[in-house]
């Protein structure tokens, strides 16, 4: 992927947000937020831009031939399938062919090849390439026909308003997922007013500071320790190491998701929360319910639910938690690590559900705090391991596996990186925005100009950064 993130932001972006503030009318409007998205989507990976747009299509004539055998159960059932089948079949092709024909090979002892796709008619396409975000747009437009089935939401009949829909590129590689039934009566009609664009600029100048100035720095030491040999971690350099992972994946991802938000803003949307403080957590149970809501909130819509959710008694639910859980490891990626983790993941909150919620809740809060951190951490591991004998290394030199408790480097990345540790715990609590609330009561006037100066300042040295720096990864582009 070939993506400047100066350039997006200092050449593009305003001359997009210029476009779209200039020209008056919702249907012109929708107009330069596909050209956009488009646009957006091919500077990153311009070849795959034609997946994005086989989806819009599939979803878009699907509704249109749902709404024409309104009443008529047998064709709409087809049209569902047919979409979820052909979404479901893109993201099996793209994103676990590879997976798929690896494990096959080690089964059968054969040697398929991801490449000979051109079965397919797909050999013109670099099948070892994940398009970005790919698990995102295709949900986001599955979301409307089965939404259209279910006679939640009115067909769309205008394919621009429709593929705009699909194609806003504020989130359309990382998130949030949009429903179509969260901007449906947007996209036909919307309001921008000052206040909104001046809410929206502030929650993406906090978005873009999270992901620049935490989680690129703090990202840096994972990376580093990443490259080394785990077989000769200590326990210092191992906690230090996925502990700024756990960081820079948190602000990376829920920075992007509000520099979403906040474009969503300036052009007159509201997007879904992604994210609630999730570190402050004392389940996993909860901790979902924080983190990534919008991937839990379209599980629980299209997939527990459906399934009877816990409606149909205990050994049911448990069976559909588990089958949710299975399924949102292997969203995540294409790999066993995923599984497991997400399987890892369900049998906790199984258990939490079946007894051991009501023991946390006779447990002081810190306690629950720190069992539920302690098993995040170590997802992480999992989540950003190469394959799971690197899992098994890494957690088993976190507890002493190797022998050492600390060493040189570890104690020099504990020198260097201990201020951002520090910066990093408060910044994902609530404790800012307490902070801010608190004094803006007292001081409204004074803190709505201090608050103005310092968003300034955030963005001036964001900017500093970005040209300055050349590590910049967006972690959930892979997803």
């Amino acid at each position: 992927m070939v993506f400047s993130t100066p350039v997006f932001l200092y050449l593009f972006l305003p001359a997009v947000l210029i476009l779209y503030y200039l020209f008056p009318g919702i249907k012109v409007k929708n107009i330069i937020i596909l050209i956009s998205g488009l646009l957006f989507y091919s500077w990153g990976e311009p070849i795959y831009v034609v997946v994005m747009i086989i989806s819009t299509m599939i979803d878009y004539f699907a509704g249109l031939i749902m709404n024409k055998f309104e009443g008529k159960k047998l064709p709409r059932r087809i049209c569902l399938i047919v979409s979820i089948c052909m979404n479901v079949g893109l993201l099996g092709i793209f994103k676990y062919g590879g997976f798929i024909f690896e494990n096959i090979n080690a089964v059968f002892g054969t040697s398929f090849n991801i490449h000979d796709m051109y079965l397919f008619g797909l050999d013109y396409l670099p099948m070892d390439l994940l398009p970005i975000g790919i698990s995102f747009f295709t949900f986001q437009s599955m979301s409307y026909t089965i939404d259209l089935y279910l006679g939640n939401v009115k067909v769309q009949k205008n394919p621009i308003s429709f593929a705009a829909f699909v194609t806003l590129f504020p989130q359309i590689v990382a998130g949030p997922i949009v429903r179509y039934n969260d901007v449906a009566a947007e996209l036909d009609d919307r309001t921008i007013t000052l206040d909104l664009i001046y809410d929206g600029v502030i929650k993406f100048i906090i978005g873009l500071s999270k992901k620049v100035l935490i989680a690129n720095s703090i990202g840096s030491l994972w990376t580093a320790v990443k490259a080394t040999d785990f077989g000769g971690l200590s326990v210092l350099g191992a906690w230090l190491g996925i502990l700024a992972f756990t960081f820079q994946i948190y602000f990376d991802f829920s920075g992007y998701s509000d520099m979403a938000v906040g474009l969503g803003k300036m052009m007159g949307f509201n997007f879904p929360k992604n994210f609630d403080y999730p570190y402050m957590s004392k389940s996993i149970s909860e901790f979902w319910r924080r983190w990534h809501i919008t991937l839990g909130a379209w599980f629980r819509s299209y997939i527990y639910i459906p399934l009877g959710g816990n409606r149909k008694g205990l050994g049911r639910t448990v069976f559909n938690l588990a089958v949710v859980w299975v399924v949102t490891g292997i969203w995540h990626g294409a790999s066993w690590n995923f599984v497991l983790w997400g399987t890892l993941y369900g049998v906790v909150i199984i258990c939490e559900r079946l007894f051991l919620g009501k023991l946390l809740d006779k447990l002081p809060a810190a306690i629950d705090c720190i069992y539920t951190m302690l098993l995040v951490v170590l997802g992480w591991v999992l989540f950003d391991t190469p394959d799971l004998p690197s899992a098994g290394a890494y957690i088993s030199a976190m507890f002493g596996g190797t022998g050492i408790l600390f060493d040189e480097t570890a104690l020099y990345h504990l020198t260097n990186y201990g201020l951002m540790f520090v910066i990093c715990i408060i910044g994902c609590t609530d404790l800012p925005q307490r902070a801010v609330k608190a004094l803006s009561d007292k001081l409204t006037a004074i803190v709505n100009y201090a608050g103005v100066a310092v968003m300034l300042a955030m963005f001036l040295l964001c900017t500093a950064y970005l040209v300055d720096e050349t590590y910049n990864p967006f972690l959930y582009f892979n997803f």
